[in-house]
């Protein structure tokens, strides 16, 4: 009989490596906050330092532009020089646009597709060579991948575009034993539409906290989930 493997206390998060981009953000922050109470070793990316010298848990910090092409492959570089290996990459950046098509500026697309879709892309490359067995990527498309809507269109395109992507990145890893999951939380009231790229957000309902989201996320990432759709997060 063998004792336990790496990780299998504390929901399967005691001391493995975790990456986490965004991590400043409302979601970002709310995992990292999980994940540090189930004992995981963080490496904490966001744009700017002050935001991530105020976050509350431990784990090395680096401020990086993600948009940068070399800036996906210093975050894993990083992780693997804070803990010696890489066992999770959780992908909580985002932006988001509002507006008719009509209306949106080409440089409002540009910014979405840049950082919605090419960032989770070039993510996955810098950190699939490198994970641990038993690895997971964590890719966030949110609901709007699932049913796009009037006046998100661009936006909500780009979010599509990972979950595509998402799709086939799981049959690649799989050869290399990791598990990517697909998250598609609904609104959460993450302060992001507050801060559109361009645009005003339309009056929207009540989004859900993101800690019990992260929840649903952290307890997917120390299972053995895969798809997340937007009714796992559901009460």
């Amino acid at each position: 009989m063998t004792g336990p493997t790496r990780g299998e206390e504390a929901g399967g998060m005691k001391g493995r490596s975790v990456l986490i981009l965004g991590a400043t953000g409302g979601l970002g922050s709310a995992i990292a906050a999980d994940l540090a109470e189930r004992g995981a070793l963080l490496t904490l990316v966001s744009r700017r330092q002050d935001r991530l010298d105020s976050l509350p848990v431990p784990g090395r910090r680096l401020a990086l532009d993600l948009r940068d092409p070399d800036a996906c492959q210093l975050a894993v570089d990083a992780a693997i020089d804070h803990c010696g290996g890489l066992d999770v990459v959780v992908n909580a950046v985002g932006v988001v646009a509002f507006g008719p098509i009509l209306e949106l500026s080409t440089d409002a697309m540009e910014e979405l597709f840049l950082t919605n879709t090419f960032i989770p892309i070039l993510l996955a490359r810098a950190a699939l060579a490198v994970m641990n067995d038993g690895g997971v990527i964590v890719n966030m498309p949110g609901v709007i991948a699932e049913q796009n809507l009037p006046g998100m269109a661009a936006y909500g395109a780009s979010k599509a575009a990972v979950r595509s992507f998402d799709e086939a990145l799981s049959r690649e890893a799989r050869r290399r034993k990791i598990r990517v999951i697909d998250a598609r939380p609904p609104h959460t009231e993450t302060g992001l539409a507050d801060h559109p790229v361009e645009g005003q957000a339309p009056k929207m309902p009540t989004g859900l906290n993101p800690s019990a989201v992260a929840a649903t996320i952290c307890a997917a990432i120390a299972g053995d989930t895969t798809d997340l759709p937007s009714t796992a997060f559901v009460p």
